[in-house]
């Protein structure tokens, strides 16, 4: 009978993803066709769970089914991750005139993002003590005490390393090692890798103009290339978000959602501060924020569905440099380092708001001293923090050791991770195309006809 109840399912859900295609050859515009993804994959997941529960075989069985198209999605993002990354930054020195242009951008797109990080620290802070959160009352279940256990397996490792050899471990020791992201630093690690490459071009351009020409050309040229996968895999983006949002309605403890309701409440007012505190600093260089949002709102909901700050690189470098003006060379550079540097949700909010709700269960005192030390540690934190699925916790386990708080529990808040994580997740790109947006306008170098031109085109077709 299950197996039965599992085909029914899954022959509603490819109906569903055929009603997407129909709606692709009636050439419905790709980001309503996202949203729509979206919303039936919402009211399908929601339907699923009501009729069978959480925990039920079917659900389990009929979601392994469902992930071939959401996972699957999830796992040619993060295919082409690493080679994005890789080519955009080595394109974007290709396209550079002079090595000034990369120092005065790249430096002041990881001041941004490290800055924010310490405005998301305050913001969670204080968003933590105004609802009074506090860990100490927590209970932790069987998957919990689970959880637990891993945490503190994962943070003894931590803290075997000191913060100098943190740093040092963000260096890529092993370049075409990190391209496989077997490292939690891998991501940063290929950054600087391809920035050592970029500035040894630079060099060789200055010196032998002949050869630097060749390079540069071949370097646009695969480009070009990459961009072309970039676009095939995103087509793909409506199927993947019924699918992904799907699975994780179908699959959610509404119960512990219930439970640790004000938490969740919590976290979205502090994320929706900081987004509106990203927005006054688009519009304190003199840009419309308005037109920031409608032109951004599209790979925002993206990150937001998909929880992967990794997976929405593309959309990100899209929406800078066709929406909103952004020089190629500053939409790659912000794209790739806000991968790695200074998430403001994930780094910037969320272990400073465990910080603050552990400290009494530890018994720590809350004042000034240790809420500036919260900041300055989470900001430290936040280099080299992966921009795909565990970087939040990843963050919350280093802040809290280097903290001397208890790392055990923050594991009570596994239950209601991926509710949290889409906002988080949604917050980490929009900051990096904050930067993005300021470090272009400060230098002079957006393009302000195309920010402020109602008639843009589709992410997917300008891939």
């Amino acid at each position: 009978m299950d197996a039965l109840l599992v085909i029914i399912n899954l022959i509603a859900f490819l109906l569903l993803i055929g009603a997407l295609v129909v709606l692709k050859r009636r050439n419905v515009k790709f980001s309503y066709r996202v949203m729509i993804g979206l919303l039936i994959g919402l009211v399908f997941g929601a339907a699923l769970q009501l009729i069978y529960g959480v925990e039920n075989t079917v659900i389990t069985t009929t979601m392994d089914w469902v992930a071939i198209v959401g996972s699957g999605f999830v796992r040619l993002l993060q295919m082409i991750v690493m080679p994005l990354i890789f080519i955009s930054i080595l394109s974007a020195f290709a396209k550079m005139d002079i090595q000034e242009k990369f120092l005065k951008s790249g430096l002041k797109i990881i001041g941004i993002l490290l800055g924010t990080t310490a405005i998301a620290a305050a913001i969670g802070i204080t968003t933590a003590l105004v609802f009074n959160l506090d860990a100490s009352s927590l209970n932790l279940g069987e998957a919990e005490n689970e959880r637990a256990l891993s945490l503190e397996s994962t943070a003894s490792e931590v803290q075997d390393q000191t913060l100098p050899q943190q740093l040092v471990s963000l260096l890529p020791a092993n370049p075409f090692l990190d391209f496989t992201g077997d490292r939690a630093t891998s991501t940063i690690a290929v950054v600087f890798f391809a920035i050592f490459l970029g500035v040894s071009f630079v060099r060789l351009m200055q010196r032998n103009p002949e050869s630097g020409d060749k390079i540069r050309q071949g370097l646009i040229a695969l480009n070009d290339w990459v961009m072309q996968l970039v676009k095939l895999v995103l087509a793909l983006t409506p199927y993947g978000i019924l699918a992904i949002m799907t699975s994780t309605v179908a699959t959610s403890d509404f119960q512990a959602i219930y439970d640790l309701g004000l938490f969740v409440i919590a976290s979205y007012a502090a994320l929706i501060t900081m987004y509106i505190i990203h927005l006054l600093l688009i519009s304190l260089t003199g840009l419309n924020p308005v037109q920031y949002f409608k032109k951004t709102s599209e790979a925002l909901l993206f990150a937001f569905t998909s929880r992967s700050s990794a997976g929405t690189l593309p959309l990100n470098i899209q929406t800078q440099r066709t929406r909103l003006g952004i020089p190629a060379s500053i939409a790659n550079f912000s794209g790739s380092f806000g991968l790695s540097i200074g998430q403001n949700g994930c780094a910037g909010i969320y272990p400073a708001m465990l910080g603050i709700m552990i400290a009494p269960a530890a018994g720590v005192e809350i004042n000034a001293q240790f809420i500036l030390t919260l900041i300055a540690v989470t900001v430290i934190a936040s280099l080299g923090i992966a921009g795909v699925g565990g970087g939040a916790t990843f963050a919350a386990i280093i802040v809290l050791s280097a903290m001397n708080l208890p790392v055990a529990l923050a594991a009570v808040l596994i239950s209601i991770e991926p509710l949290i994580d889409m906002g988080r997740t949604a917050l980490n790109v929009n900051g990096s195309m904050t930067a993005g947006t300021i470090t272009a306008k400060t230098n002079g170098t957006l393009d302000k006809s195309v920010y402020n031109d109602e008639n843009y085109g589709e992410l997917a077709a300008e891939a």
